[in-house]
């Protein structure tokens, strides 16, 4: 059984405007970069919305908070997914949104306070 697209609503976070409703064949997860027209942006939360038919509840459409960002130039993949900066570091915080804890904005090649997690 192959499965539809769904209307998927893109929303700003920070003003709740949304930018437009589209139709994605893959399912994004807080974390995932996506991006519309020129722009690109983070997702920060991700909402089903469901309708009662006859037999029980179905799901009608997906709702993307999302905000502008820029996707990261160091990624690692771990356990299926991606994460910012070298998680091997120590400091890395192993997250899709957040780098590390002492150098959040950074690049993590070159850092001084790189130490191996090992």
């Amino acid at each position: 059984m192959e499965l539809k697209p769904l209307p998927t609503e893109i929303i700003l976070s920070k003003s709740s405007q949304s930018l437009e409703t589209v139709y994605l064949d893959w399912t994004p997860e807080p974390g995932n970069y996506l991006e519309l027209g020129q722009k690109t942006y983070v997702v920060l939360e991700r909402h089903h919305h469901y309708q009662y038919q006859i037999g029980g509840y179905c799901l009608q459409k997906i709702s993307l908070h999302v905000q502008e960002s820029t996707k990261p130039q160091e990624q690692t993949l771990i356990d299926g997914r991606w994460v910012i900066g070298d998680a091997s570091c120590k400091y890395n915080a192993r997250s899709e949104i957040v780098r590390c804890a002492v150098n959040p904005e950074g690049l993590c090649q070159g850092c001084s306070y790189y130490e191996s997690r090992a």
